[in-house]
């Protein structure tokens, strides 16, 4: 019998699962399941931008929550990840820096210190308390909380084929997925890319079969070690017979 595909198990929010897996391309062929384990659910209200000096962006939803810019000149704007970075640019927003990780973004701004104040667009589950760093350095920054992030099950296929035989690559791209990820009954082989060390730790109690932790958390070394795991599960023996 023909062997089954390695699964490759999606659970970021659609939209930025949709990008991954466009980023992937057709390298190794698979069987993708999208099952989230965290919503996006965005504020309608908007906050006003008067007297703001610049803004500052630790997610792509950040800036899908705000939009795009309005009349007037583009704001500052201080990023964390080539993502987000491209999607301020896209909405019109001045991209000044763009940094790996909100502790480099905190770090260089308090050396720098940029006209404040600085509007720091975010979730309600948010890590590295950005704002209240910044203003404790002296440069006024205010939170605003612009999407809720709820939790979500894993849909019956996802469910499924984490208690089959089938190899099962999972890209996790936070400590709060990881979380949410483990909770989960798990008998199949589970190859998983982890953005950082941060993201492993909650795994780490889990059987996993291999583990890849980003040198850098960006989504082109996450390609990467997908990649290199698909590679890996595809030339495993499992299926019908084995």
């Amino acid at each position: 019998m023909h062997k089954p595909k390695p699964i490759l198990l999606m659970t970021r929010p659609e939209a930025a699962a949709q990008r991954f897996l466009a980023k992937l391309g057709g390298a190794w062929e698979c069987e993708a399941i999208l099952s989230p384990l965290i919503g996006i659910d965005y504020v309608p209200e908007k906050p006003s931008l008067d007297g703001v000096r610049g803004l500052i962006f630790t997610s792509a939803h950040g800036v899908a929550a705000l939009g795009n810019k309005a009349d007037g000149p583009p704001l500052p704007a201080y990023v964390v990840g080539q993502n987000t970075a491209q999607a301020a640019r896209d909405s019109g927003w001045d991209v000044r820096q763009v940094y790996q990780k909100a502790d480099a973004l905190v770090d260089a701004l308090i050396a720098t210190l940029p006209p404040a104040p600085l509007l720091h667009i975010r979730g309600m589950h948010a890590r590295g308390d950005v704002a209240a760093r910044l203003s404790d350095a002296g440069i006024r920054t205010i939170d605003a909380i612009l999407y809720d992030q709820p939790e979500l099950e894993l849909s019956k296929a996802a469910r499924d084929a984490l208690v089959g035989e089938i190899p099962v690559i999972a890209p996790v791209f936070s400590p709060r997925t990881a979380a949410l990820l483990a909770k989960n009954r798990i008998k199949a082989p589970l190859l998983v890319a982890a953005m950082s060390e941060a993201v492993a730790k909650p795994l780490l109690s889990l059987h996993i079969t291999e583990l890849k932790i980003a040198v850098r958390p960006e989504s082109a070394e996450m390609t990467r070690l997908v990649t290199d795991l698909l590679k890996s599960a595809s030339a495993w023996d499992y299926g019908p017979g084995h």
